[in-house]
């Protein structure tokens, strides 16, 4: 049986909250299938949410951006921070506006954001977010710069909370509106990843290796 997250005041789900789950095989089920996540943190007394693509090793997420961009610098000087992964399932058409909704699978998470220094393990929280969203790339590139490493700026935040919410099925009308003559139902979204598009400066026969090429035709 997996484990769960204690819910607190924090991390509990009051809004529809039979949708929430604590579960942390959920948790990270839905984390492993995003790819940006919004991170939100207080600047200068108010809130600001910034996107930002990440990598997940065990229950430490990594989140990437240039050394100098202002969301490095201000995690790095906050001891708080919030994260937030959700997926797009569906448009749910009711036979009202007020119960027509959406399905979807979202994350929730908290924890202490770090700075990651040392070259060593800056390129390994590197290479966790490139294999995030691009399995099997980073052994096919040339190796990073020292520079390019100076001026790359990663944030580990430890996930100490977190809960998800998922919502799916038909829409759940009032009793009295089923007699409406009004089409209802669900119109699914499907995030698709498509087919790849040459650079127009590769060199001659060079083609897309294996572990790029099952990159393509993928939903999340």
């Amino acid at each position: 049986m997996s484990e769960a997250f204690v819910v607190s005041k924090k991390n509990k789900v009051r809004q529809l909250s039979k949708k929430a789950s604590y579960d942390i095989d959920t948790v990270k089920r839905i984390l492993d299938a995003g790819i940006v996540a919004h991170v939100g943190f207080v600047q200068d007394g108010g809130p600001v949410v910034v996107p930002m693509i990440y990598g997940r090793d065990g229950s430490t997420l990594y989140l990437h951006g240039a050394r100098k961009a202002r969301v490095i610098r201000l995690l790095e000087q906050t001891d708080r921070a919030c994260l937030n992964v959700t997926l797009l399932d569906g448009i749910v058409l009711a036979r009202s506006a007020f119960n027509s909704s959406m399905n979807y699978r979202s994350v929730t998470v908290f924890g202490k954001p770090t700075l990651v220094e040392g070259k060593d393990e800056k390129l390994r929280a590197m290479r966790l977010i490139s294999e995030h969203s691009m399995p099997g790339r980073w052994v096919e590139v040339r190796d990073s710069h020292d520079k390019e490493v100076k001026m790359t700026g990663v944030i580990a935040l430890e996930i100490e909370s977190a809960s998800a919410k998922i919502s799916a099925g038909k829409p759940d009308d009032e009793p009295e509106d089923y007699d409406i003559a009004v089409w209802a139902g669900v119109l699914p979204v499907t995030t698709t990843i498509g087919k790849l598009e040459d650079d127009d400066r590769l060199l001659p026969g060079v083609k897309a290796s294996d572990a790029v090429k099952k990159l393509q035709d993928r939903s999340l």
